[in-house]
């Protein structure tokens, strides 16, 4: 007898339909075999899927078993295969009904005591089964998270054991209540920075019309200061947007317990970060830091720092809101739709030939330093501002008191 259940493999936060089928041959026994373009992390699910059966008290049937992993063109990933195979075993063997896998799609990775860990994906997961008409059993720790998905029934087991009770008709499990929608971390506000009038004009123009912006200015002028604080000047997420940046961080595991926030996602990464990091790729093709900034600020700070190609990576998203990760076997697509803020000193001693300890190798200085960022980067910055440096009487200037007119400017 052949069992089948569903599960899905991640293209990017789209969630394809994997169909897994089990079944048992006469020869030779013992022996467990998964085929269907497995990765690394799912041939080593029959090894877990064995230590989790001794760990609730079963043992493998004494026969050749083997997982079909169907379409089987189509790359496997990822250790949350680990259940739904469990699950098709399970009805193989006679233990759970065949039937009563009818409508349920499964995704979880097994320990070798049966607990059901968490895996990244729920969301984007919870949402493409709810499209094809079933339900998602999942970790407990994915339950809040799956549960945002709307109308998708869900199922959140902490164990596998618990699992087999609840089709075996002894234990009933409740369905997971979405997770909170948490308010983030405190934002920095713009009241805060004393001078730099024009920069911070430029700073609320950009915030207004989602236009890019490029700060340039010696060290300590308030340059990173000034990005930091661009969040505080957007508006919150739309539903539309929040499920969307949602999708994007579940694939990446970054949701916790299925909190979710409608603060804009504000992504600062190393000068030293690779094109790999900043578009997203690897092994797995995750997301990278212009995907996880999708509806909100990219700030690169430094900006002539980063590698030519790392900066030149950016250029597609930038005019068309996606990266498309190329590899030999498949094109992964992750929505990317950012602000880009960055900064950059004016050359590389940081004082631009201007001031005591300056290099005195302008302006050939400046010219070599931008000339590391390539013009049609450069052409896809909206708004660039020099920020000179602040002086005594910048930093003497009181805060906008609150109600004024020039406070509510800043807010």
């Amino acid at each position: 007898m052949v069992a089948r259940v569903v599960t899905v493999a991640f293209d990017g936060v789209e969630a394809r339909r994997v169909d897994v089928e089990v079944q048992q041959v006469a020869t030779p026994a013992g022996a467990f075999a998964i085929v269907g373009l497995p990765d690394k992390a799912v041939a080593e699910s029959r090894e877990r899927v064995r230590g989790a059966f001794a760990g609730i008290g079963l043992a493998l049937p004494p026969k050749k078993v083997i997982a079909n992993l169907a379409p089987a063109d189509l790359p496997k990933e990822g250790s949350h295969f680990d259940l739904p195979i469990a699950l098709a075993l399970l009805a193989s063997m006679g233990v759970i009904a065949p039937d009563a896998l009818d409508g349920w799609a499964a995704v979880g990775e097994l320990g070798l005591d049966g607990q059901i860990a968490a895996v990244g994906g729920t969301l984007p997961a919870a949402m493409a089964v709810g499209a094809m008409g079933l339900g998602l059993i999942c970790p407990e720790a994915n339950g809040p998270e799956a549960a945002w998905a709307g109308e998708t029934a869900i199922l959140a087991p902490r164990s596998l054991i618990g699992l087999i009770n609840h089709f075996r008709g002894t234990q009933v499990l409740r369905a997971p209540e979405p997770g909170p929608v948490t308010a983030g971390g405190a934002i920095p506000d713009l009241r805060e920075v004393k001078g730099q009038e024009s920069a911070k004009r430029a700073l609320e123009i950009a915030a207004a019309g989602g236009h890019n912006l490029l700060f340039i200015g010696p060290p300590g002028s308030g340059k990173s200061m000034m990005a930091q604080r661009l969040p505080g000047l957007l508006p919150p997420l739309t539903p539309q947007e929040l499920l969307e940046t949602s999708m994007v961080w579940s694939v990446a595991g970054l949701i916790q317990r299925g909190a979710l926030t409608r603060d804009r996602p504000f992504r600062s990464p190393h000068h030293s970060a690779s094109m790999a990091a900043l578009t997203g790729g690897g092994l797995r093709a995750k997301p990278g830091e212009a995907s996880l900034a999708h509806n909100g600020v990219l700030f690169l700070d430094e900006l002539p720092e980063y590698s030519a190609q790392a900066l030149d990576s950016l250029r597609q998203p930038l005019e068309t809101g996606e990266i498309v990760v190329a590899r030999a076997n498949a094109h992964v697509r992750y929505p990317a739709r950012f602000q880009l803020v960055a900064a950059m000193n004016p050359c590389r001693c940081g004082l631009g030939g201007v001031g005591r300890g300056a290099c005195g190798k302008a302006p050939r200085c400046q010219r070599d330093y931008q000339n590391r960022i390539s013009g049609p980067m450069f052409d896809r910055i909206d708004l660039t501002v020099e920020t000179p440096p602040v002086t005594a009487a910048d930093m003497a200037l009181p805060a906008p008191a609150e109600g004024t007119a020039e406070a509510a400017a800043r807010v």
